[in-house]
């Protein structure tokens, strides 16, 4: 009988899945601030990568699941067990290549192993959108010719490993998701003087190309609608099944109210 663990990272997504799968193992980390629900609990390191798998193997964990925002570690190589210590080279080489390329190599240990890698999103029917406005004004003209300029960017940059997100107005590129992440960016685009924007904007989420959706996948909520409002943007467009929408009524309660279109487009 398959057994699911909730590898936790940082925001609601982890809770939302425990919730929806009472049996699963909530794994927790050193150095996140997660709060566990009721589900049976694991707290471990990304430094004691033996451990954990022992502990997975232990509680009859057979798949695993990334939730929540995920950032890179700070590891000390004298906390590392003997199974980090035999993974740490190849996960120091994947990072040259970029958070994809990590992700990668991650998902491939755990593979190793025997876990199986699930994504978030096959667990949680609805966590993704279909094609449509889902709320807000209809997109303009302008606001279209800025979604095709942003998407063109995010294709570019995509090979290189860079961003999930990028912030086009009139034409012109005022912000690009870096490993800062989205809050960064738009807080980056609020700040920029009114004499170099030309129009409103729009925010465009989406994966980077050929990336493994079982981890990292982009996701929009709340805050995110918050922080495109205050960065003065028309709206945010999320690629269709492939972009996580968190909270889902109240984010779009927030974009209704503030006057913000959130669109999702076949990929």
């Amino acid at each position: 009988m398959n057994r699911l663990a909730i590898l936790a990272g940082q925001g609601s997504l982890p809770n939302q899945l425990a919730a929806a799968h009472a049996p699963a193992l909530f794994v927790t980390f050193e150095g996140l601030d997660v709060s566990p629900p009721d589900n049976e609990h694991l707290h471990t390191s990304y430094e004691r990568f033996g451990e954990m798998f022992d502990g997975l193997s232990v509680a009859g964990v057979t798949e695993v699941v990334f939730a929540g925002g995920l950032a890179r570690p700070q590891l000390n190589p004298a906390n590392f067990d003997a199974k980090m210590m035999q993974l740490a080279p190849r996960f120091m080489a994947a990072m040259q290549g970029g958070d994809d390329g990590l992700l990668r190599a991650v998902i491939a240990a755990f593979e190793e192993h025997g876990f199986a890698v699930r994504g978030a999103h096959e667990l949680l029917p609805g966590l993704t959108c279909a094609a449509g406005l889902l709320t807000g004004p209809e997109p303009s003209d302008a606001d279209r010719k800025d979604i095709a300029r942003a998407r063109d960017v995010l294709s570019t940059l995509g090979p290189l490993d860079v961003g999930q997100g990028a912030v086009v107005a009139g034409g012109q590129v005022l912000g690009i998701e870096t490993a800062q992440g989205t809050d960064a960016m738009l807080r980056f685009v609020a700040e920029t003087p009114e004499g170099l924007r030309r129009g409103k904007g729009v925010l465009v989420k989406a994966p980077k190309p050929g990336q493994d959706l079982r981890v990292d996948m982009p996701a929009v909520g709340p805050k995110t609608v918050e922080a495109a409002a205050k960065a003065g943007l028309a709206g945010l467009v999320l690629d269709a099944g492939q972009v996580v929408l968190l909270e889902r009524e109240e984010t779009l309660r927030r974009a209704k109210a503030l006057g913000v279109f959130i669109l999702a487009e076949e990929p």
